[in-house]
């Protein structure tokens, strides 16, 4: 009996041994969202869906968790562990939070159009920033300047005033702190947005996110110009260029020889070469057709959420808004009243309607998305000052005029079919966990380009944007000076405080089209003051 017990008492060493390093193995294969935030989650078992869509790819779901993680063990866990480390349910209970926030913009998302955002509100957001850099560019140096003493940046704030920006560009985080804490309160549940505690950190994580380290890096001059040139690609000058070869000399006087074999080799590769260009045209013609029935057949410009789960700890179900009730031409772009004073410059952009009153036919305008575009394109190349350049966009005008309720099937499907796949989203995803946590932590700042940097990317870009045009299109579009029309296309995005303006804007537009309630919220505000003041009864105005 010893005898036989004695391998037995060998083996177990190595036993213990060998299921030590299987758990070990099995912790170290573990993602970091599975050790951070979900700690008690079996091993080998997937993650809980973070969006509602049934059609999230796998990818994405894991991506998403990932960038959370990271976010929460940077800007969380680092000082969390300083006050205790042996609470480990925070970073969880956050990411839960997190999740059901996702999962409501997720739901808001889909139960909204975003086309008249992408091809109406933005285009004219950015059209009337602009004309205003250049009507503030005017005015300096006169006597509109207070004298001359006025600069850029305060002359263009007088054009777009907006109670979120300084004279000077810079951006009251108390503006967005508001703006994210009726965000919150709208997608959380009473339980869950009840905490204060919990509240703040996820409020100020994003608040941090965006006004330090987004904002004020997108706004920068260079940083637009070289995004600009990343995603033009490489110049073609800077690949090698291949030099024929050069034929074999001949004799002065000497005939080469035609013969047969040159003739056959010549047919064929006409023959080659004709094939080839059908074969395109059969199959561009066959893409075409299929796109055309595609449009024509999708009766719904955004995809149908009818098929998504309930929410879970969130008892938020947005309904959609009729797209009668939506303006072609935009939107109020402030979430408060003090924003009126800027309606000088805005005029083309109106507030939103109440979301969800019963359409009414006699209301109803059509819809165009490409006057928007193609008003936007011509106010950057400056075409209405030149002659040739204006016939053009007055023809491309009246061409898209009559193909309008096409255009307008036809871009929304683009939108949605190409731009807001899950492949862009799973890409940008990446791209931004890349961009901010390098390391697996938040990296170094690199320094800023230095001023001789920034010209020479500046005229990079000049360059890159001339080779793009064809010189038939250079010479009717740009007149004949290129070289200044084109330094007038990057001059309106050349001021960081003029940028923060553009920002902003198109943040509260986003704001306003996910949650319309907001804008609604603004206006009644805004009347209630006003009565307050025409009554003499201050008791009633509360600040904004």
């Amino acid at each position: 009996m010893a005898g036989a017990n004695r391998p037995q008492l060998g083996r177990s060493p190595r036993s213990a041994i060998s299921v030590t390093s299987n758990n070990t193995a099995k912790q170290q294969q573990a993602s970091l969202a599975k050790r951070l935030l979900f700690p008690h989650l079996p091993p080998g078992s997937t993650l809980p869906p973070l969006f509602a869509s049934p059609a999230c790819p796998s990818e994405l779901n894991e991506e998403g968790y990932d960038f959370l993680a990271l976010a929460l063990r940077a800007f969380v866990n680092t000082w969390w562990t300083k006050i205790t480390r042996y609470d480990k349910e925070l970073l969880p209970e956050i990411a839960s939070i997190l999740a059901v926030v996702v999962r409501s913009l997720e739901t808001r998302l889909l139960a909204v159009d975003l086309s008249p955002l992408i091809f109406c509100d933005i285009p004219a957001l950015l059209t009337q920033h602009y004309r205003d850099y250049r009507h503030a560019s005017a005015k300096l140096s006169t006597s509109y300047a207070a004298g001359g003493a006025a600069s850029l940046p305060q002359l263009f704030h007088q054009l777009q005033p907006h109670m979120a920006l300084s004279a000077d560009g810079r951006i009251d985080e108390e503006y967005f702190r508001q703006a994210l804490d009726h965000v919150l309160k709208t997608c959380l549940p009473p339980e869950d947005y009840a905490p204060e505690a919990e509240r703040f950190i996820i409020r100020e994580i994003i608040l941090k996110v965006l006004l330090q380290d987004v904002l004020p890096k997108i706004t920068q001059p260079w940083f637009i110009q070289k995004t600009l040139l990343d995603l033009m690609g490489p110049s073609q000058d800077t690949e090698p260029m291949k030099l024929p070869d050069s034929p074999p000399t001949m004799a002065p006087g000497h005939r080469s020889p035609v013969s047969l074999h040159t003739i056959i080799v010549f047919f064929l590769s006409a023959v080659q070469s004709i094939s080839g260009a059908c074969l395109a045209l059969i199959n561009t013609y066959k893409q075409t057709v299929n796109t055309i029935k595609l449009v024509n057949q999708s009766t719904h410009t955004q995809p149908v959420a009818q098929s998504r789960p309930p929410l879970t700890r969130s008892p938020i179900s947005p309904q959609p808004i009729p797209l009668s009730t939506r303006t072609t031409s935009g939107r109020s772009m402030s979430l408060s009243s003090s924003y009126a004073s800027a309606a000088s410059s805005t005029s083309s952009l109106h507030a939103p309607t109440f979301p969800r009153r019963p359409p009414d036919p006699t209301e109803q305008s059509p819809r165009d998305y490409v006057h928007h575009p193609l008003s936007l394109l011509s106010e950057i190349l400056t075409i209405q000052d030149r002659f040739a350049s204006s016939a053009i966009m007055h023809t491309l005008t009246m061409i898209f005029a009559f193909a309008t309720p096409f255009m307008n099937r036809l871009l929304s499907h683009v939108l949605y079919t190409r731009v807001l796949s899950p492949q862009s989203i799973l890409f940008v995803v990446r791209l931004s966990k890349r961009t901010l946590f390098p390391n697996g932590y938040p990296g170094p700042s690199p320094p800023d380009p230095s001023p001789e940097d920034q010209v020479v990317i500046r005229q990079e870009l000049l360059q890159r944007i001339r080779e793009c045009m064809p010189p038939l299109a250079t010479s009717l579009i740009l007149g004949p000076s290129p070289t200044t029309s084109l330094a007038a296309v990057i001059d309106p995005l050349s001021e960081a405080a003029c940028n923060s303006h553009l920002a902003v804007l198109i943040i509260d537009a986003l704001l306003l089209t996910i949650f319309p309630e907001m804008g609604v919220e603004s206006k009644a505000a805004s009347a209630d003051a006003y009565a307050s003041w025409a009554s003499g009864d201050t008791s009633r105005t509360s600040t904004p």
